[in-house]
């Protein structure tokens, strides 16, 4: 098992002991939007959440596969489908080489960074293999879900529990201040919580 499976089977593990079910995640994450932030096809997506492998896929070809993702899924504000030529706009090179690009599957890096930043996809989109790019995408769905079954772990991880731990050396300013923040986080709460009712 390469390393980048290994590390993706470490957060389908913890993410199924989070949502209670290991083995399923497919039934509980948003697949599509997996998909749509890594450029790894919805099936695939679904092989990897259940512990399967992708299709093995040279670099070119994964480049190649990546920039007709983006045609495919990226709209324009009024609906319609990016051109070459206005993908080599944004890509600021010629519709020529966009098209030499997706013979060779080998872009320059500026000009992929560019498409890259245009269209707000992680680092290594156009590079990363599918486990390595599905790894990086489920790390904030992680996050959320560690912070659900551990509401301190937020508190924790800003310093207030050691903040608050330190209240008896603190002046009245900041204790008023450590008040004022601890009101804001119970009527957030209360809110979470009332609009989930």
């Amino acid at each position: 098992m390469s390393d980048a499976y290994a590390s993706l089977a470490d957060v389908l593990d913890r993410l199924g002991e989070l949502t209670g079910r290991p083995g399923r995640l497919p039934e509980v994450l948003d697949v599509a939007g997996l998909s749509h932030r890594t450029g790894i096809p919805v099936g695939v997506v679904v092989d990897l959440l259940s512990g399967g492998r992708a299709p093995e896929t040279c670099l070119a070809e994964r480049v190649r596969q990546r920039l007709d993702f983006i045609r495919e899924t990226r709209r324009r504000p009024d609906g319609k489908r990016y051109s070459l030529d206005e993908l080599a706009r944004i890509a600021g090179t010629s519709r020529q080489w966009l098209s030499e690009w997706r013979k060779s599957g080998m872009p320059s890096l500026e000009h992929a960074d560019r498409l890259r930043r245009f269209f707000g996809l992680p680092a290594g989109f156009f590079t990363a293999d599918e486990p390595e790019a599905l790894h990086e995408a489920l790390q904030p769905v992680l996050q959320s879900l560690e912070a659900e079954a551990d509401p301190l772990l937020r508190l924790r991880e800003s310093g207030l529990v050691r903040l608050a731990a330190r209240a008896p050396q603190m002046n009245a300013r900041q204790l008023a201040t450590l008040a004022d923040l601890a009101e804001m986080i119970i009527a957030s709460e209360r809110a979470e919580d009332a609009g989930r009712a």
